[in-house]
Order: C-alpha cells, then structure tokens, then sequence
C-alpha cells in the first residue's frame, strides 16, 4: 500500500505558547482549538498546531534538546498569490514583532521570496511562485499547464 504524500498538521514545540498563540492570532489567523497546552490554526490545506516543547518530543519519546535560538534545519512556507503580496506580507510581519532575516528579492528560480522568523525562532518563508496556485481552501496546488 503506498504511503499518502500529504502534510496535514505541523506542530511546533513551543517554549513559550501564549507567546507563539498571540503572534500567529495577530497576524489574523484563525484559531481552530484552544486549550491551556495546545492551540492550533487553520492554513488551507493542514493545520499548524503549537505544543509545548517538552511535551512534544516526550510524546514523540525522543529527547528534547536544549532551546537555542538558532535554524533548525527546515523552513515552513507560506505562499501568496502574486510577487507584490511578498512584500506587503514582510512588511506586515516586520509590524507584527516578527525578525525578517531576508528581504523581499526576485529569486533565480522565477518568483520572489523573502524570510522571516518567529518569536521562537522558527524560519518561516513568503513566496510567490508563477507555477503554483491556490484552491477554493487556500491549499497550493499546481497550476494547470497551458
């Protein structure tokens, strides 16, 4: 039996929860669950819950690591529908607290992209990309070809 190629919930560990749960409800996301341990918001396609970090890696029954401000090896994307919402998506966030770590430029592969990092430090994408669209959720998906 094949394995789904599907991402349906990306839990962050947070160190800080309330910290995490009121960046992501300033940007105007919406909250689907809310509980004194765990929040989670809806992305068009999956959700993105936070979690304390302990928590987390005991449910996942690793250990949890020191907390660093530092890359963690992966970046979540968030995409916008055209190469000016890149922009004007950095500069709402620059306004909403969060780091940008790099600004709004034309990328080599044809759409523009820019970066951004949580308060916790989580390295976040803004990116249009000519090939990709956005379904009646506000799921990616390819566009069609001509």
């Amino acid at each position: 039996m094949p394995i789904p190629a599907r991402i349906s919930i990306v839990t962050l560990g947070t160190h800080d929860l309330e910290k995490m749960r009121a960046f992501f409800v300033g940007l105007g996301w919406r909250e689907t669950a809310h509980f004194p341990e765990f929040s989670m918001f809806d992305t068009g396609g999956a959700l993105l819950a936070l979690y304390p970090f302990d928590k987390l890696a005991e449910d996942g029954h690793v250990p949890a690591g020191a907390q660093q401000p530092a890359y963690r090896g992966f970046a979540l994307a968030l995409n916008v529908e055209t190469p000016e919402l890149v922009d004007s998506t950095i500069d709402a966030l620059r306004a909403a607290g969060a780091t940008i770590t790099k600004a709004p430029e034309n990328a080599v592969w044809g759409g523009r992209s820019a970066y951004f990092t949580d308060p916790e430090h989580n390295l976040w994408e803004v990116a249009w990309h000519p090939a990709v669209a956005f379904d009646a959720r506000g799921a990616l998906v390819p566009k069609a070809a001509p």
